[in-house]
């Protein structure tokens, strides 16, 4: 099929179409990525799909190094000190949330997306102290990712006021991060890992070939043994 080889192409690897999707539902997936195509090459004068009611904010810090797609409704602000770069193949579906800054009080650092990564509906990305995600990374729907944590050991001082920690995340190359799972400022996940749906990753080093799940998020086994 002609559509078949022009993605496959696009995306550097083979794609098939279901043949089972009726003809005008695919026709309608078709306008619309035209409509989306020609707003990204009108905002970066790349090969980039935008969808209806996105919003970006400070595009001179973001970079991108291959096609990306951008769902509908997602807010994506680049201003931070390294900005948002992007690998190739990036998939960002409706709805997601990427701030690089989380206060004018203190400039973010910004978030890497490596090549493949595709980032599931809903779901926000805090970028303040900085986010790295590896290549051919799955991140499911309702993730959140908060690179930003407050202090608290005064108790005399409102937390507000106590200031904030930037330890920034890292995520593996090859890794699933199911749905609703959220990754707390500190975290390093390895490469080749299973982040289980719901789970609370709490500062600290989760290591290659992981499953990792629970609430606070714990190593339930290696992988691939």
């Amino acid at each position: 099929m002609l559509l078949d080889k022009i993605i496959a192409k696009i995306r550097k690897e083979e794609f098939k179409i279901d043949p089972n999707i009726p003809f005008m539902y695919l026709l309608g997936i078709i306008f619309s990525r035209i409509r989306g195509l020609i707003r990204g090459i009108f905002c970066f004068r790349k090969v980039v799909f935008i969808g209806d009611k996105t919003k970006i904010k400070y595009k001179k810090k973001i970079f991108l190094h291959g096609p990306i797609a951008i769902g509908a409704n997602c807010i994506i602000d680049a201003l931070s000190t390294d900005g948002m770069l992007c690998g190739s193949n990036v998939s960002i579906q409706d709805n997601v949330q990427i701030l690089c800054t989380g206060s004018i009080r203190f400039i973010g650092k910004g978030i890497v997306i490596d090549d493949n990564v595709g980032i599931g509906a809903n779901s926000f990305l805090g970028c303040a102290g900085g986010i790295k995600i590896g290549s051919d990374t799955i991140i499911g729907n309702y993730v959140s990712f908060h690179s930003e944590s407050h202090n608290y050991s005064n108790k005399n001082i409102p937390i507000r006021l106590q200031g904030v920690t930037h330890r920034g995340i890292i995520i593996g190359k090859n890794c699933w991060i199911g749905a609703k799972a959220t990754i707390l400022d500190g975290v390093t996940i390895g490469n080749n890992c299973i982040v289980a749906a719901g789970a609370v990753l709490t500062a600290g080093l989760y290591p290659d070939n992981s499953l990792i799940a629970g609430v606070p998020a714990k190593v339930k086994k290696e992988l691939y043994e």
